[in-house]
C-alpha cells in the first residue's frame, strides 16, 4: 500500500513515521515549502514534533498536493476546519484519475455545515472508501513509540482489516468497527468535556471536580449518543470513554489547556492567538450546542462551556451554575 499523509502537524508527522515504519512508502505533504523543506532537511518537525526523528529511505516530504495526491490511501491530517478546503483541491487534482481511499485523523465536524467530516469528504471525492482513526492518541507519545490502542471505523470491514495487518505493531494497536458516525461524534464532544475539567483545573479545584467533569461529561456523551444512534461499544470504547479520559487528564492536551487558561482569567481571544496548534474543541462547542438544541438534549456541562467560550461567561459563577443544578437520580 502507498500512502500519503496530508498535513504535516504534529499529528500527521507521528503517523506518517507510524506507516513508514511498517515498511510502507510514504509521502508527507506541508502547506509551507520552508517547513516541507526544513522538515526534508533535518528528517525533524522541530516546529510541531521536535525529539522525534522520521525515517530517511521510505519517507518523503513534499509541498506538492498533486505530488501527494499521487498515492493509493490519502490520510488527511489536517484541523476540522480545514478538511473540506483540503478535499475540495484534492477532488479538483485527482479529476478522474481514479477513486483514493481517505483515512480521516481531524476529530471534530465540519464547521460550516455542521456535518460529519467523513460524509464531507464523500460528498466532495467520490472516495472508494472513508475511514476515521481516532482513539487516545497524542502525537508526542505515538511518536515515541509508547504503547497506543486506536480505533479505525468505517463501512468497509474488508479494507478496514487489511489497512489494521498493515499499520498495526506492538506498540501501535488499531482496532476495528463499523460505527464510524459514533466514533465521530465521541471524538467531538470529548474535547468539549476537556475543556471544562481544565477550567476546574484552572479554578484550583482538584481531583473530586475533574472526576465529577470526566464522568459527567461521560453521561452527556451517551445521552447525545442514544439520539444519534451512536453504538454502546463506541461510547465506552477508545474513541469515547478512553479518548475522554485521556484528553481531560493529559498535560500533552491542547483543550484542557484552553480551560485551563480560561480558568485563570485569561480572554479567549487573548488564548487562541497565542496557540500554535488548533485547540478542536472550541469549533466543536459550537456545533455540538447547536445540535443539543436542536433535538433537546440535555448537556448542561457542554451549555457551560458554550457560555464561557461565546458567551464571555466568568469561569466561577458558571462552574457555580452547574453545581447548584436541581437535585435528580445518577
Amino acid at each position: 500500500m502507498r500512502f500519503s499523509v496530508i498535513g504535516a502537524g504534529g499529528w500527521g508527522s507521528a503517523f506518517a513515521r507510524v506507516i513508514a515504519n511498517c515498511g510502507h512508502n510514504v509521502i508527507l505533504w506541508a502547506r509551507d515549502p520552508v517547513n516541507a523543506s526544513a522538515i526534508d532537511r533535518l528528517r525533524e518537525n522541530r516546529r510541531y514534533l521536535p525529539g522525534v526523528i522520521l525515517p530517511q529511505n521510505n519517507l518523503r516530504i513534499t509541498a506538492s498536493l498533486e505530488e501527494a495526491t499521487d498515492s493509493e490511501i490519502l490520510v488527511l491530517a489536517v484541523p476540522s476546519f480545514a478538511v473540506g478546503e483540503v478535499v475540495e483541491k484534492i477532488a479538483v487534482l485527482l479529476g478522474s484519475v481514479g477513486r483514493k481511499i481517505f483515512i480521516n485523523l481531524a476529530k471534530g465536524l465540519d464547521r460550516s455545515s455542521g456535518k460529519r467530516l467523513s460524509a464531507v469528504i464523500g460528498e466532495k471525492t467520490n472516495p472508494k472508501a472513508v475511514f476515521i482513526l481516532s482513539g487516545p492518541s497524542h502525537a508526542e507519545e505515538v511518536g515515541r513509540d509508547m504503547p497506543t490502542a486506536v480505533v479505525l471505523a468505517g463501512e468497509n470491514i474488508a479494507l478496514g482489516k487489511e489497512i489494521q495487518a498493515s499499520l498495526s505493531t506492538p506498540r501501535f494497536r488499531i482496532y476495528l468497527s463499523d460505527d464510524i458516525k459514533g466514533v465521530e461524534y465521541c471524538s467531538t464532544i470529548k474535547n468539549i468535556i476537556a475543556i471544562a475539567t481544565g477550567v476546574t483545573d484552572g479554578l484550583g479545584y482538584g481531583d473530586n471536580s475533574r472526576g465529577a467533569v470526566i464522568t459527567r461529561g461521560l453521561a452527556e456523551m451517551v445521552r447525545f449518543g442514544r439520539v444519534f444512534d451512536v453504538q454502546e461499544e463506541t461510547l465506552f470504547g477508545l474513541s469515547g470513554l478512553g479518548d475522554l479520559v485521556t484528553t481531560c487528564t493529559s498535560k500533552h492536551s491542547r483543550n484542557r489547556r484552553v480551560g485551563y487558561q480560561i480558568g485563570q482569567g485569561e480572554p479567549i481571544t487573548e488564548i487562541l492567538n497565542q496557540m500554535e496548534m488548533v485547540a478542536e474543541g472550541v469549533h466543536a462547542t459550537e456545533i455540538i450546542h447547536r445540535l443539543t438544541v436542536r433535538e433537546g438534549i440535555e448537556m448542561p456541562i457542554t451549555k457551560a462551556v458554550h457560555h464561557l467560550l461565546y458567551e464571555k461567561g466568568d469561569p466561577l459563577t458558571t462552574l457555580g451554575a452547574l453545581m447548584t443544578r436541581p437535585l435528580k437520580r445518577e
